[in-house]
């Protein structure tokens, strides 16, 4: 019986010694996935007819996060990325817009509420996104609709897309399953307040609409404490 006690004590102290403590770092890389949720307004071109908005596919990228432990139970946490491509359509028509990249850093504050007591360690998360988006293109398929609105020729209009930084809230959720003293799976999920504006700009008009993409983003990884 003594045996099976200190061996349970044992068994409980390295359990613990392996949650997060004050002052880790612990890095994470795995798959992340950004999921629009969001709308857009509708898209007046050159005061002439309504277009529906845009829809925005979804995009799988390398996910990277880097999480701080402040104290036991809270962590600071930055999420970073490759770079994220989207296509982009007209809403309930079979019409390409165009697509663009973006990279989503986000800081959060993290609070884990089971600090100490396990290998099994979920946590809460809410910080602070900015969004970059770059290399916004216009499909064809859009020039050639555009030129249909207007009538001119097809071929006549190159229009160009730009997409302004977004400001936005994040919240998520999230675990960590230590392997062993420094490895651990994680598993997390992100809700990002992502709103921008979309400059649709051509010879004829400069057209500007809101974009809400507003993405749920899920991430697996594996990470590495140090």
């Amino acid at each position: 019986m003594k045996k099976i006690i200190v061996m349970a004590v044992a068994l409980l102290l390295s359990s613990v010694a392996m949650a997060h403590e004050q002052g880790d770092w612990i890095l994470r890389a795995g798959l992340a996935n950004v999921d629009p949720k969001g709308d857009s307004d509708s898209i007046d071109v050159a005061g002439l007819v309504t277009l529906p908005g845009v829809d925005v596919a979804d995009d799988t990228q390398l996910g990277l996060t880097g999480v701080y432990m402040w104290r036991d139970n809270i962590g600071i946490e930055l999420l970073a990325s490759t770079p994220f491509t989207h296509d982009i359509d007209l809403s309930n028509l079979p019409v390409k817009a165009g697509d663009t990249k973006h990279l989503p850093p986000t800081l959060s504050v993290q609070y884990f509420p089971m600090a100490g007591s396990g290998d099994f360690q979920p946590y809460i998360g809410v910080g602070l996104n900015t969004t970059i988006f770059f290399d916004e293109d216009v499909d064809n398929e859009l020039n050639l609709a555009l030129d249909e609105i207007v009538g001119l020729p097809a071929g006549t209009v190159d229009a160009s897309l730009s997409l302004k930084q977004s400001w936005g809230l994040a919240a998520q959720v999230g675990f960590d399953y230590m392997l062993n003293e420094h490895w651990m799976l994680n598993g997390a999920v992100w809700y990002i307040d992502i709103d921008t504006e979309a400059k649709i700009k051509t010879a004829v008009a400069t057209v500007k609409f809101d974009v809400d993409i507003d993405p749920v983003v899920y991430m697996l990884s594996i990470g590495y404490k140090f």
